[in-house]
């Protein structure tokens, strides 16, 4: 029984970067080479980045796509690395592209793969399932393929796939098996979401059992605007035991040697699953012999939910703000739970030389919340700054005629201009701070407390910050680190303070309440009915529903910010602002 090592390179490519990326497939690949590496594997489209949207209608990128593919096949070779098998995502496609529903039938930009060898592109693969929910629009973008490519290396026959391949029964894994082949490679852009790494080993080993082969899943690591890539690489042998599998949330090189049944002499397969043909092809000569002793990658346990979501958001927002080139952050320190959690997670993603924590307080501004903000910035090392609001906001009414909420909304506007003033001066990307539940029931200002560039707790429940305070501050205690987070902004009541003694819970049912009813709604789709059989008050559920619907025209306006949720604001949930439908009637 021949034995493949095996390289899932676990890495972090940016979106338009192809030199950058195929720099990163050289890095990596020499990494591979010197573990004794026989084939390599990187993520989907790892040499645009993805996804990559409406740059699949630029003829400009696709020609660069693909230009950069027979370049890297080049430089790899030139590198002394022909010798070893690698496999790279691209955006290829047949004839210009055009938009989804324009162009020749069968014809159109590619989602492929490239299998890359002796300096020259020994089988391509094209994306045969293309996801269409949630963030993915690939039906606009691509079309798909109807072949199953097969290529023999080492002795064993290997079938090439992407993505959602994976995610459906039928296709390519049941094509796979048809065709005999000893391993599936598939390789990934799949965006993280809280507990998909749960369901990712499962469908490994469904797929694995349908295809009765090894599968080698590599996905990519980093932030992409909302979306965020946690790896979780692995390999699962065809009885579905977990040989290897990588950590979370960080770029890794996964090595193991895997024992692969030996090709058997079967000619071209016809009549596979789903309409499928194969293509066989086959890497030319004998493969590197790895030496040394045996080649075992670690067997990486899932973290607990909360450390996941915190390295999520720390990922996500360190790569928004390095990829976009921002030098520093600014956000506002009100002494409250969500200011803090940002200013933590900042703190985490970028480092305290580049964040800058501003208090801006009001006449209503409590004592303690003042202190609160004092604390955070001592106990984190972030450039702490205070500015008072109230002489603007004095200046306003002096010349205008205010009361009530619109006095509220104009200390916040006021606030919002002045971390809009700082970012023109000085650079910074101006961090939101408002959580899910503020979003969902339209608990914020316009152009005040929303204002920013980036909310890295935009998908996060009001609940869950909460948890994800208590967690860091107890890892860090774990660490022997000062917590970062004051308790006194964990433990008091929830309040905007843009009057006296105002509390969140004058406007809205308290959290505990609230936030069970919004993740039904919001994330599970559900109407009233089924809220109110789910135990819900009614009244409660009217009144939360209103609110919702209603601040739609906010939503659209708000900052992107890191998804960690099966709903996420923004592509995941699309509803027209202008709309008379009611839940409650």
């Amino acid at each position: 029984m021949p034995t493949l090592r095996l390289a899932l390179c676990q890495v972090n490519p940016t979106v338009g970067d192809l030199t950058g990326n195929a720099g990163l497939v050289r890095s990596w690949t020499r990494r591979a080479a010197d573990a004794g590496a026989q084939l390599v594997a990187f993520p989907e489209m790892m040499l645009t980045g993805y996804p990559v949207e409406d740059l699949v209608f630029r003829r400009s990128f696709v020609a660069a796509s693909k230009a950069a593919l027979t370049r890297l096949a080049a430089d790899l070779a030139a590198d002394g690395l022909g010798a070893v098998p690698v496999l790279v995502g691209y955006l290829d496609a047949d004839g210009p592209p055009q938009v989804s529903g324009d162009a020749e039938p069968g014809r159109g930009a590619r989602n492929a793969a490239a299998l890359l060898h002796g300096g020259t592109v020994v089988a391509t693969y094209f994306k045969h399932h293309l996801p269409n929910y949630g963030v993915f629009d690939e039906d606009r973008y691509f079309v798909p393929g109807d072949m199953l490519t097969v290529v023999r290396l080492g002795g064993v026959d290997v079938a090439l796939t992407i993505c959602e391949d994976l995610w459906q029964a039928g296709g390519p894994f049941a094509a796979a098996r048809q065709a005999g082949v000893g391993l599936v490679l598939n390789i990934n852009g799949s965006p993280y979401e809280l507990n998909k790494d749960d369901i990712r080993l499962p469908l490994v080993r469904r797929r694995a059992a349908e295809a009765g082969a090894a599968i080698a899943y590599v996905n990519m690591t980093g932030g992409q605007d909302e979306l965020v890539f946690e790896g979780d690489s692995m390999i699962v042998g065809a009885d579905g035991e977990l040989l290897a599998r990588a950590p979370q949330f960080v770029e890794h090189l996964l090595v193991h040697d895997v024992d692969l049944p030996a090709a058997s002499a079967a000619g071209d397969t016809v009549d596979l699953a789903d309409g499928l043909r194969v293509v066989r092809s086959a890497v030319p000569g004998d493969l590197p012999v790895p030496v040394g002793p045996p080649a075992t990658g670690d067997v990486m346990e899932p973290v607990a939910d909360e450390a996941e979501v915190w390295h999520a958001l720390v990922l996500g927002l360190r790569d928004y703000v390095d990829k976009n080139r921002f030098p520093s952050v600014v956000l506002g320190l009100s002494g409250g739970i969500d200011s803090a959690v940002v200013a933590a997670l900042a703190v985490d993603a970028l480092g305290p030389q580049r964040v800058v924590g501003v208090s801006l307080p009001s006449q209503h501004s409590s004592e303690h919340s003042r202190e609160d903000a004092a604390d955070l910035a001592k106990r984190t090392g972030l450039d702490y700054r205070v500015e008072p609001i109230q002489p603007m906001v004095d200046t306003f009414l002096a010349n205008m005629s205010l009361s009530g909420v619109a006095v509220e909304n104009l200390q916040a506007r006021v606030r919002g201009v002045i971390l809009m003033a700082l970012s023109n001066q000085e650079g910074h990307l101006v961090l939101t701070t408002g959580n899910k539940s503020e979003l969902a029931v339209g608990y914020s200002t316009l152009y005040g407390d929303s204002v920013g560039g980036f909310n890295p707790v935009k998908d996060v429940w009001k609940t869950l910050i909460w948890r994800l305070a208590k967690w860091r501050n107890t890892d860090a205690a774990r660490r022997g680190e000062l917590p970062p987070i004051p308790e006194n902004s964990i433990g008091k009541p929830p309040s905007a303070e843009l009057s006296p003694g105002q509390l969140d819970s004058d406007s809205l049912p308290d959290y505990d309440v609230l936030d069970p009813i919004l993740i039904g709604y919001v994330d599970g789709d559900l109407g009233r009915d089924g809220l109110v059989e789910s135990g819900h008050d009614p009244a409660v559920v009217d009144r939360v529903l209103r609110m919702v619907d209603t601040a739609e025209y906010k939503r659209r306006q708000s900052a992107p910010g890191t998804k960690i949720s099966m709903k996420a604001f923004g592509r995941d949930r699309r509803l027209p602002i202008t709309n008379r439908w009611r839940e409650d009637g």
